[in-house]
């Protein structure tokens, strides 16, 4: 992930962090999301929060108060604002987001018997996500940049979810401009090659005699696409008043008259 791109991510998370619960239960859920209270005082447990904006967080809400009982959230029986903020924790404490490239991935690391937990509270949430074991962890996983941006949103993400989502923007704008212009290079490369088959095409007839002796249609639009290589089949259809079909199957006679070396063909259709 590049330097802007991590810059982006800290963004995100002290945007997050910098959330003040309105309520007393969801201090209490954001505590229990990030998991820090069983562990005050802990310098060797992986979730303890190193991290400078989490360390003020859970200081920040420890001095809100809030009652936390147990070390489960109980979610069958929380209100949504409750679900949000321990949503909010779990992300802060044990999820990771990557925007590298063209992939947007959001996961959660936490113990393989809470990942299984924590899958179906999402999926109940509208949110569906991968589960995994992953080096003896539980690995909860999004990979769609829709759901991820609604996950954030929902957590109450703003000024950097719009930056997110004006990435993704930018990003597909930028792919379907190389799309277009790709194809229009091989349309262009194979409208050359077909011009330069046509141009050898019609000096070979005229060399040997045989162009003259075509159909008037033949020969006129021979003659146009001399005066202009570069002009597509519409065009000289446009400026010769035709069908672009009958430019087509007139080129298409010169061609293969040269390859086949036929003295005279079938009248064009």
């Amino acid at each position: 992930m590049s330097g802007v791109d991590r810059d982006f991510v800290a963004a995100l998370r002290a945007e997050l962090a910098a959330i003040e619960p309105t309520r007393a239960c969801d201090v209490a859920a954001e505590r229990l999301g990030l998991g820090v209270d069983r562990l005050a005082g802990s310098r060797t447990d992986p979730t303890t929060p190193r991290d400078p904006v989490l360390a003020r967080l859970a200081v920040r809400l420890g001095h809100r108060g809030g009652e936390v009982t147990g070390e489960m959230f109980a979610w069958a029986d929380a209100p949504e604002h409750c679900r949000v903020a321990y949503l909010r924790g779990r992300f802060l404490s044990h999820g990771s987001l990557s925007i590298a490239g063209a992939q947007t991935h959001l996961e959660f690391v936490v113990e393989p018997d809470e990942a299984a937990v924590l899958s179906e509270w999402l999926r109940e949430a509208g949110m569906p996500a991968s589960r995994r074991i992953r080096r003896g962890r539980g690995v909860v996983t999004w990979k769609s940049a829709e759901v991820v941006g609604l996950f954030l949103r929902r957590i109450g993400a703003g000024a950097t979810l719009l930056e997110l989502e004006a990435r993704q923007v930018s990003r597909a704008l930028r792919g379907e401009l190389n799309r277009i212009l790709n194809a229009e290079s091989s349309n262009l490369q194979r409208s050359v090659e077909a011009a330069g088959r046509q141009l050898a095409a019609i000096d070979q007839l005229e060399a040997d005699g045989r162009l003259g002796e075509q159909p008037y249609v033949v020969r006129v639009v021979a003659e146009a696409r001399r005066e202009t290589p570069e002009a597509s089949l519409a065009e000289l259809a446009e400026r010769l008043g035709l069908h672009r079909s009958g430019v087509q199957r007139a080129l298409e006679r010169v061609e293969r008259l040269a390859l086949h070396g036929e003295a005279k063909a079938a009248p064009l259709a």
